[in-house]
């Protein structure tokens, strides 16, 4: 059991790297929306199409520009706040039984 739990905490680091890879991405692309930046460079292309992959799905179900202001970096980030603590830690403390016995 001590291997499934190993093999469980891997993919929950990964998770959680990945996870704070996405934050740090929509936490750029929400100040660089704010400063209109070079639209041909492709720094800013790359992170602009992430983040409006991750937008759409939120896009589609709820209205999030309000008076100029775009809310979807906002729910994004709360959705990745609940998944953490509500998949991911489950995910870190089941592998931490498994390993623990």
């Amino acid at each position: 059991m001590v291997v499934l739990g190993n093999i469980l905490l891997g993919i929950y680091h990964v998770l959680h790297a990945i996870g704070w890879i996405v934050f740090i991405l929509i936490f750029i692309g929400a100040i660089l929306s704010w400063v209109r930046p070079d639209p041909y460079n492709p720094l800013v292309r790359f992170i602009f199409g992430v983040t409006e992959i991750i937008y759409r799905p939120i896009r589609r179900f709820i209205p999030t520009n309000f008076g100029g202001f775009d809310i979807a970096p906002l729910i994004v980030i709360l959705i990745m706040i609940f998944l953490n603590y509500a998949l991911l830690n489950s995910l870190r403390h089941v592998a931490f039984r498994l390993m623990t016995g």
